[in-house]
Parts: C-alpha cells; sequence; structure tokens
C-alpha cells in the first residue's frame, strides 16, 4: 500500500490545547498512518507529552478533534471509551509501574481492568509478554524498586503489550538510559512493532532513537507541527528544526 493510500488511525485536526493559560498547540492537524513510528519531538515546554496525553484521553483539549482507530475521541465515554482504550497500550516515563505491585502484577493491571481471565491465565499472558522484552522470568516476582532503570522500561513496555494493542504509545523511551542500553530498547521497540504489525506514536529528544525507530517525524515548535521524513526535515527553514536536525549534535549521530 502507499503511503498516500496507507489507513490513517490515528487523525487530529485543528487541535487547540492550553496549559496554565498557555496555548501549546494551535490549530494542530496531523495524520498518523497504520504501520508506522512516528517520532513527536520539539524543545523544552512544546507540549509532546501533553499531545499524547490528548489523544489518548488523559487530557482534554479545548478545541479540535482527535479520531483513533475510525471513533471520535471528544465523543466517547464510559463503556465505549474504555473497549477503545483497551486497543492501544502506553509506555510512560521510566515505565510508570505500580512500586506496590510485583512485575507480573503490574503487566496483569489491563487484564484485569478490561478483561475476566482467570489467574492462571493471566499468569501466563504475564511470562509471554516478560520474555516479548527480553526480561527473565524470575523478573515477575520482582518489585520496580528491585530493578534497572532499564529493566524498569522493559517491564513497562511488557503491560503496554499485555492486550496485544493495535497502537503503542511512548513517551521518551529511551530518558534516562546509557547509550547502550538505549541503543538495545530501540532495536527492540522496531523489531516489535514489525514482527507486531503496531502503529508506534513515539515521543521523544533522543536524535539516536529518530534515526533507529522512526519513519516520520512531527516537530512542535512555535505551537505548530511541521512532518516529514528526517531528510525532508533537515532541510526546513525554521530555525530550530534546522538547527535541531543539521546542527553540531546531530552531525555527530552516524549514519545508519
Amino acid at each position: 500500500m502507499s503511503a498516500g493510500a496507507a489507513e490513517i488511525v490515528i487523525r487530529v485536526e485543528g487541535l487547540v490545547t492550553r496549559l496554565g493559560g498557555q496555548v501549546l498547540h494551535d490549530h494542530i492537524d496531523l495524520d498518523v498512518r497504520r504501520g508506522e513510528v512516528l517520532g513527536v519531538v520539539g524543545g523544552s515546554g512544546a507540549g509532546k507529552s501533553v499531545l499524547l496525553r490528548t489523544i489518548v484521553g488523559l487530557a482534554r483539549p479545548q478545541a479540535g478533534r482527535i479520531e483513533v482507530l475510525g471513533q471520535d475521541m471528544t465523543r466517547l465515554a464510559g463503556d465505549a471509551l474504555r473497549l477503545l482504550q483497551a486497543r492501544w497500550g502506553v509506555l510512560f516515563q521510566d515505565g510508570a509501574l505500580f512500586s506496590g505491585q510485583t512485575v507480573a502484577q503490574n503487566i496483569q493491571v489491563p487484564l484485569r481492568e478490561h478483561t475476566d481471565l482467570p489467574q492462571r491465565l493471566m499468569d501466563e499472558i504475564a511470562a509471554v509478554k516478560l520474555g516479548l522484552v527480553g526480561l527473565p522470568q524470575d523478573a515477575a516476582q520482582k518489585y520496580p524498586s528491585e530493578l534497572s532503570g532499564g529493566m524498569r522500561k522493559r517491564a513497562g513496555l511488557a503491560r503496554a503489550l499485555a492486550l496485544d494493542p493495535e497502537i503503542l504509545f511512548l513517551d521518551e523511551p529511551t530518558a534516562g538510559l546509557d547509550p547502550i542500553s538505549a541503543n538495545q530498547f530501540d532495536e527492540l521497540v522496531r523489531d516489535l512493532q514489525q514482527s507486531l504489525k503496531l502503529t508506534a506514536f513515539m515521543v521523544t529528544h533522543d536524535l539516536d532513537t529518530l534515526r533507529a525507530t522512526t519513519d516520520r517525524i512531527a516537530v512542535l515548535v512555535d505551537r505548530t507541527l511541521h512532518v516529514g521524513t528526517m531528510a525532508e526535515l533537515v532541510h526546513d527553514p525554521h530555525p530550530w528544526i534546522h538547527e535541531y536536525f543539521a546542527g553540531v549534535r546531530a552531525r555527530a549521530v552516524p549514519d545508519s
């Protein structure tokens, strides 16, 4: 299927959001195609995470329309919203695991919320998801405080994958990781995206991650959105975008 004919699984139209009286997004439009990895970047305070939270229904926009998997998020509530939310998974920064629950219990949170599966089957699913993200089976009974930062990210990713989602949302997935761990996590995300046929919406500031994983990139700058491939954005005339993709730090990132 050509890019032009690709199914749109997330459509944002005329989105306006404010935080503390400040406009973060000023009538922005964005389409996310099925099967792609879309990276979202921008300066500090540009509203990257707010955009993600608004799309998944954790924040309300002041204006605009958000359609996910063919359904209008601004019109859904109750059971209809819960059914739609079961079709995606979210990895928040640092995994956002519940500290008083084991890794297995954390992975099972979406299963408990959206299904009535017996405990035996939930234990089996948790074990499968642990293997999927490269964690040893003995991690299941550990608590988040007993894990390294990289392991917490993988445990959070296992939870995000618990319901076999169609869309994966990731908020700064490699933040705080050393370069080797970040590279391994990038490879894991890309491998899972391809093998599970996922659509991924990834907020990040990491140029290495953008280069290794994304098909297109959406740049939030001056309350507007610029979308393209990395090769296209290098030539964007906006000063911040040009410096980000063609500046000294960008030139230090080797071509793949």
